[in-house]
């Protein structure tokens, strides 16, 4: 009798492949395992979410703390209602909740992000490895190179190795373009297409900027704290965007916290459209920074205005920001006129850099674009083009700003893409 229990119990279980073992991949194998499925996880490297390992500096911001989930469609610029469903169903809550459980203890930082206590990354990936451990999962390491369909309705895959597995649904998670060397090499796209599905323009999110500006490279490495931007649209003639924060010079032009976050807000991308104002001094007005450069001035009239500066600047930008307001780096104080003195100001509180391009996709921390969310059923993340196949996390075309709403993504549709494979009542 036994037997015969366990022979009906194997034939009512779904088989269950899930192709790419980052966030979304291992949520949607451990959840399509606890729904009774049998779950094989296939990926290409040897340890699984590399890419999470690298996130937030490696300290994992792994959700954030909003209210509701109408304000994490807010935070997601890139089709954030077709998530509405995938967010009610595991909300940044429930991946709190989830991780603690694993004995991850969270806290709460500036802007609602998310991150472990112990502001290691690879909390979270042992919490995400014992997950698929712990419900059944079985992994192998090998890369699926095609998908098995019959009358538009999945049977299973092939990979690289020559083998050839076959499932009642498979899910694709195999994250974007971004940071290849993590496994994100577009391998999901081209199985979508491979079935018709449509991918939609691949460009970065989440970026560094290369700037026009020769700021940029004579300040390569200055990293600047409590500075402000506001990013203006030339096309739109309209502000988009403004922040306080963080930020890095590099060779190409500028990156950072605050840079990134601003890089979602430019969904267009145009040689020479958007433009950044960089505030060095954004604590002081006008009016207040003059006063504050005069009192420098008031003792060192015989001294050379680079000298000066070094009070209120750091020095690689003093050449840069003396040049752009037209001031000689040899003038004496007591040569500064009133006006040289307001171009000065102006130029602290304002300097231009014209964006002529995201850095390369390889290093943007999220892919913008991917697989056509019209195409995609939202309350369950299957395919409206091949029956059985399921989509999950960053190859999806959805994306969100800064702050742990591209982790959220990934944790929510693959919660619900493993919930609906593992299904019974869909055979």
């Amino acid at each position: 009798i036994k037997f015969m229990i366990s022979q009906m119990v194997a034939k009512m279980s779904k088989k269950v492949i899930v192709i790419g073992a980052g966030a979304a991949g291992t949520m949607a194998s451990g959840v399509a395992a606890e729904n009774g499925a049998d779950v094989l996880l296939l990926e290409r490297n040897e340890k699984i979410a590399r890419k999470v390992m690298i996130t937030g500096k490696g300290r994992c911001n792994v959700t954030n703390n909003v209210d509701d989930v109408q304000s994490f469609i807010q935070n997601v610029p890139g089709n954030g209602r077709f998530l509405y469903s995938a967010f009610s169903s595991f909300d940044n809550r429930d991946v709190m909740d989830f991780f603690e459980d694993f004995g991850v203890e969270l806290k709460v930082e500036r802007g609602n992000r998310v991150f472990p206590v112990s502001d290691k990354a690879v909390d979270i990936v042992d919490a995400l490895n014992r997950y698929i451990s712990d419900s059944g999962v079985k992994r192998k390491t090998e890369r699926v190179t095609s998908l098995i369909t019959e009358n538009c309705e999945i049977k299973g895959v092939e990979t690289e190795a020559g083998n050839t597995y076959y499932a009642d649904s498979v899910i694709i998670a195999t994250g974007g373009l971004s940071y290849p060397r993590t496994g994100s090499s577009g391998d999901g796209y081209k199985l979508a297409k491979s079935v018709g599905h449509t991918v939609t323009a691949l460009k970065p999110s989440l970026s560094a900027l290369v700037c026009r500006e020769g700021l940029c490279s004579e300040c390569m490495g200055l990293s600047l704290k409590n500075v402000a931007i506001k990013v203006f649209d030339t096309k739109k003639k309209k502000e988009i965007y403004d922040d306080f924060g963080e930020m890095l010079f590099t060779h190409f032009g500028v990156s950072g916290p605050m840079i990134l976050s601003a890089s979602a807000h430019m969904r267009d991308m145009e040689k020479g459209r958007y433009e950044i104002y960089l505030d060095l001094k954004p604590a002081l007005s006008h009016e207040k920074l003059d006063a504050r450069i005069l009192r420098d001035f008031a003792d060192n009239s015989n001294k050379s205005i680079s000298n000066i500066l070094a009070l209120l600047l750091p020095k690689s930008l003093i050449s840069p920001v003396l040049k752009m307001a037209q001031i000689k780096q040899s003038e004496k104080i007591n040569q500064i006129t009133k006006e040289m003195r307001k171009m000065l100001v102006d130029t602290i509180k304002s300097i231009k850099l014209t964006v002529m391009d995201f850095n390369d996709i390889s290093e943007a921390i999220v892919t913008a674009g991917g697989i056509k969310v019209s195409e995609i059923n939202p309350k369950t993340m299957e395919s409206k083009i091949c029956k059985g196949l399921y989509f999950a996390g960053e190859v999806i075309d959805c994306d969100g700003y800064t702050g742990g709403f591209n982790l959220q993504i990934a944790f929510s549709t693959g919660h619900l893409a493993g919930v609906s494979a593992s299904n019974t009542e869909r055979n």
